[in-house]
């Protein structure tokens, strides 16, 4: 009896931290402003209002919402196929291979991996800077491509559950080193790829300020920093806003328009990632 009072506080406290205010989003893009003021938090609004809604946020800068949600899918996309093209490699060589520095360049991946995102914006700013390339695509693709949680991700995994001696046979058998990558471990690997994925596009998606400062132009931010300048443009948060404002409900059915592709991307991953978070957990 203890243990199921205990599972039913923990569930009730998930619920009213996690779940409601998720439900709250949803319920608040079908409302009018007045009705998120005045009516129950939890009440439905109508599809009509939805429409509406989506109308008055599509009319804001003409469509900018789909201009900032194409810009995000490209630079997540490029990103990610920087980053699986150089993080898998990389994780099996440094798996695979010894060479002088190996331990130290594992140390320095692992220390870069548990460094704050926030604190690489500046010194990343003076690089992009240097070479020219501030206010373009690839001031955001090249940093969000240098991803070392997936190089030791996929070294963890080419270390304990990729065994030796099926690529030790592809060897014997004539295989190049790059052949025993190609042919034989990479298919192996394809549950840690799309967990590297995954979580690259996830991070690559969310992120909101580097992209805040490399950027000037609005025409050139992604769908992140284009809800922050929306959240500057309701009355509510800044009184300034004149002709250019944007009711609460609007802002809520552009988050959520934020955050369902990577809900989407989890949806069809989510065998994937199941099957790579439990790799390595025995080892072979």
């Amino acid at each position: 009896m203890p243990s199921r009072l205990l599972a039913a506080s923990v569930l009730a406290v998930f619920v009213v931290f996690f779940v409601l205010p998720v439900l709250w989003l949803v319920l608040a893009a079908t409302k009018t402003d007045q009705q998120l003021v005045h009516d129950s938090p939890l009440s439905i609004g109508s599809w009509h209002t939805l429409e509406a809604n989506w109308h008055a946020l599509s009319a804001y800068q003409d469509n900018a919402i789909l201009l900032w949600l194409r810009n995000s899918a490209l630079y997540a996309v490029i990103s990610l196929v920087i980053t699986l093209c150089v993080a898998v490699p990389a994780g099996y060589a440094l798996a695979m291979t010894e060479f002088r520095g190996r331990r130290a360049l594992l140390v320095s991946t692992l220390v870069v991996m548990l460094m704050p995102n926030a604190t690489l914006v500046v010194p990343l700013f003076l690089e992009i800077n240097a070479v020219g390339l501030i206010g373009t695509m690839w001031s955001i693709i090249l940093p969000y491509s240098f991803y070392p949680f997936g190089v030791y991700l996929t070294y963890i995994y080419f270390t304990t559950a990729v065994p030796k001696d099926l690529l030790a046979a592809a060897r014997m058998d004539g295989c190049s080193e790059f052949g025993v990558f190609r042919l034989v471990a990479l298919p192996l690997a394809t549950p840690v790829i799309a967990l590297v994925g995954f979580f690259s596009f996830v991070a690559n998606w969310t992120n909101y300020f580097l992209p805040y400062v490399m950027l000037p132009e609005s025409d050139q931010m992604p769908v992140q920093v284009g809800v922050g300048n929306l959240l500057s443009s309701v009355p509510s948060f800044n009184p300034t806003v004149g002709s250019l404002a944007v009711e609460r409900p609007q802002l809520a059915l552009a988050t959520l328009v934020a955050i369902t592709p990577v809900l989407v991307v989890f949806l069809f991953a989510q065998r994937f990632l199941v099957s790579g978070m439990l790799a390595g957990a025995t080892k072979e």
